[in-house]
């Protein structure tokens, strides 16, 4: 399984024109669904995603190419203890890592998935902890 991170879900999302970036980030899931892997969402990149959608009608519209495209991980209490210890740990190295951030990292070490992302933050994490990433940024 593999799991996306808001950035990448975000660019999939996208309709208008798309950065280089962006679009890396939709032909990967674009190749990743057409290959059958398993893909899905954690639930704070599904809760992060539809935030800050104020209009009622997109946020339906979103809300339903969420669920229509991917199946949503909720985070469990051994997922939310291993975020608190990975967040301790970069601390301990002098990085600020946030909070929805180890909370992404710990589901994919706890699924045994890898983490698609164009975020770098998550490069760093994965230098500390077990975190398997697809970094797509520049």
């Amino acid at each position: 399984m593999i799991l996306l991170d808001t950035g990448v879900v975000s660019a999939v999302l996208r309709r208008r024109r798309r950065g280089k970036v962006e679009q890396r980030a939709f032909d990967a899931v674009s190749s990743l669904l057409d290959s059958h892997e398993s893909v899905a969402l954690p639930g704070i990149v599904f809760q992060e995603v539809l935030s800050g959608i104020a209009d009622a009608r997109q946020f339906r519209k979103v809300l339903r190419g969420i669920r229509d495209s991917f199946p949503v991980v909720p985070a469990d209490n051994e997922d939310h203890l291993r975020a608190a210890r990975f967040a301790n740990t970069a601390a301990a190295n002098g990085i600020a890592a946030s909070t929805p951030d180890t909370l992404i990292a710990s589901q994919a070490v706890g699924l045994g998935s890898e983490l698609l992302t164009t975020d770098p933050d998550f490069e760093y994490l994965a230098e500390l902890t077990e975190l398997k990433v697809v970094f797509l940024g520049e």
